[in-house]
């Protein structure tokens, strides 16, 4: 890629009472993220509850960030689908409307699948996007999806798709895997998915970020995505919330820093973080980011 790829806030849904998603709310958030310290906003993606999205509901959150004026330069669109035909409609309904990229997972409901099996089925939805197809992160999330996109797979895919494939969000976890990652793959933007791991990656080569945490701590999580730089924190805050199922978690922050409890839901099967939990996550968030607090 020309330039790094930066910060991107890993955005989340807001959702009504009864789950409908509120473009008002969400095209005000990506507008906040954008103005502190985010380079892009990723939409649908795990920490925006993506896979319980519909396609039409896709467009119009395509749309309303349109008409709020953000531009498709700064949108990255997740797809997590298992269809290579929803996966090439959900790709090319972005892509037609200038999204910077695609965030790609692998289909996740078949189990144990070959790395050839994953070739195919990223061969078949590049092949279906034809001339579309540019500017896809491969996601490897496997405590998701029970499939892990090893750096062998990741070698394949950018010798057989070279303008198609430009980078890799590793949200495995595993250092050793992102550092082989880092190593082998220069050519590609590498975002470390896990923070515990962020700045450490940035200083040996990797490009920036796709995070949950940027939807509210942007200038921290871009320090350490951007400029390589410790943050104890953040890290720290990070252990906590693994404690929880973290979409939800993340919500209790946003709701929290932005004093709107709305944030707080979720769609099924997911559910609201109780309440003595709740307490315990802005606690620890409140002594790491006192001035944040206030």
């Amino acid at each position: 890629m020309s330039r790094k790829f930066g910060l991107s806030a890993a955005l989340t849904t807001p959702f009504d009472e009864t789950g409908n998603i509120l473009l008002p709310m969400l095209t005000e958030h990506a507008r906040f993220c954008l103005d502190h310290h985010c380079d892009s906003v990723t939409v649908f993606g795990t920490t925006g509850e993506g896979s319980s999205i519909g396609h039409s509901e896709r467009g119009k959150v395509l749309s309303a960030l349109k008409a709020s004026g953000i531009s498709g330069a700064n949108i990255v669109a997740g797809v997590l689908v298992d269809s290579v035909i929803d996966a090439v409609e959900q790709s090319a309904q972005a892509l037609d409307l200038g999204a910077r990229n695609i965030l790609l997972a692998p289909p996740s409901y078949f189990k144990n699948v070959s790395d050839d099996g994953l070739f195919t089925w990223f061969s078949a939805v590049f092949a279906g996007l034809g001339s579309k197809a540019r500017d896809i992160i491969v996601y490897n999330i496997p405590s998701v999806t029970m499939v892990k996109i090893s750096v062998d797979l990741v070698t394949r895919l950018c010798a057989a798709f070279p303008s198609i494939v430009t980078g890799v969000k590793d949200s495995g976890g595993d250092w050793a895997h992102t550092e082989r990652l880092l190593k082998e793959h220069g050519d590609l933007a590498i975002m470390i998915g896990d923070e515990r791991h962020l700045a450490q990656g940035t200083r040996l080569g990797g490009q920036g970020a796709i995070s949950g945490m940027a939807n509210l701590l942007g200038a921290e999580v871009w320090a350490m995505a951007v400029d390589g730089r410790d943050d104890d924190r953040v890290t720290g805050l990070v252990e906590v919330l693994l404690n929880y199922p973290v979409t939800p978690a993340v919500k209790v922050l946003v709701a929290h820093t932005s004093g709107n409890g709305i944030w707080l839901n979720v769609r099924p099967p997911l559910i609201t973080i109780a309440a003595q939990d709740r307490d315990r996550i802005c606690s620890v968030f409140d002594q790491a980011f006192s001035e944040k607090a206030a």
